[in-house]
């Protein structure tokens, strides 16, 4: 086997050196209609939880060039200059032509490179955009919800109830079998019958009420595979905002290497050595998840450098 590289990790770049997202200044209506009215100040124009990419990048435009009527949402100040998010209704974007206007899956693309560094005030963006989206009535009286706070908080005109966003953690985990490091240490992944041929991931599932973490690893695995895990350690985390989810990264021990796929949520889970991973991305035949996502860098990691191919 050649010599492997030293790993570093792709889905950090899209949290890397995050905006000052000055909460203090969410109630102070003086200082946002000064920052907004700044030829200086960026927006990111959002129909419903979509945006419209410009050849090839995120569209920030100054506050004097978005639509009339939306939500303006504070992100903060990044650059020496405030940024916001201008949240319309989704019918705008038919309005304006639908072709072209795409959600966060398909806007990561345009932020790797040189748009990373404006990745985690696009995710703010669209992470707020979409709540407001989903959550439009009061779980207490049905009551209608007006924006507080400059989009971070909603509060009913009837009961005065306030909603807040929330995010949603889920777990994903990369789990091994054999001496760690040895060439027939092997990692499992699965695949779901929708995606395309040869591709897999690694396991992933939501957090249930009164659960660790470590029992969510254990338990999803458990379900979708029927693999016993052990040993569960943190690896990392990754803002997910497809709609409102946190990744939390873990790696785990198994038990048993037995497979018995549940065929509900994957329909077929294979044990991988590096050898066999190397040879099938090379090939083609094994397509991984891309380079930004959380569970690339867990591949990765556990392979110990990178591999070709993403999707």
């Amino acid at each position: 086997m050649d010599s492997l590289q030293v790993v570093t990790f792709p889905h950090l770049e899209l949290a890397a050196d995050p905006h000052d997202r000055v909460g203090e200044r969410r109630a102070d209506e003086a200082w946002l209609a000064e920052a907004w009215a700044s030829p200086e100040t960026r927006v990111l124009v959002v129909a419903g939880s979509r945006v419209r990419p410009v050849d090839g990048t995120v569209p920030w435009v100054s506050a004097a060039d978005v639509p009339g009527e939306g939500t303006r949402v504070l992100l903060g100040e990044r650059e020496g200059r405030v940024w916001f998010a201008h949240v319309v209704d989704e019918a705008y974007a038919a309005g304006e032509g639908a072709d072209g206007w795409v959600g966060i899956r398909d806007l990561l693309p345009h932020l790797a490179g040189a748009g990373v560094e404006q990745a985690p005030m696009v995710f703010h963006a669209i992470g707020l955009a979409e709540w407001l989206r989903a959550t439009r009535f009061c779980p207490r009286c049905g009551g209608h919800l007006e924006p507080r706070l400059a989009g971070h908080e909603l509060e009913c005109v009837e009961c005065h109830r306030r909603q807040f966003p929330r995010t949603d953690p889920a777990v994903i985990m990369a789990i091994t079998a054999g001496e760690p490091g040895a060439s027939d240490e092997v990692l499992l992944l699965g695949r779901q019958d929708v995606w395309p041929a040869g591709r897999y991931s690694t396991l992933a599932g939501f957090l249930e009420p009164g659960e660790t973490l470590e029992d969510a690893v254990r338990r999803e695995v458990a379900e979708e595979t029927g693999v016993v895990v052990g040993e569960v350690t943190y690896f990392g985390n990754q803002p997910w905002p497809l709609p409102s989810s946190l990744m939390l990264g873990f790696r785990g021990r198994a038990r048993s290497r037995d497979i018995s796929i549940d065929g509900v949520e994957i329909q077929d889970a294979r044990w991988f050595t590096r050898e066999a991973m190397r040879e099938e991305t090379a090939a083609g035949t094994l397509v991984l998840p891309g380079g930004v996502s959380i569970s690339r860098s867990l591949v990765e990691d556990w392979y110990g450098g990178p591999l070709p191919g993403s999707w």
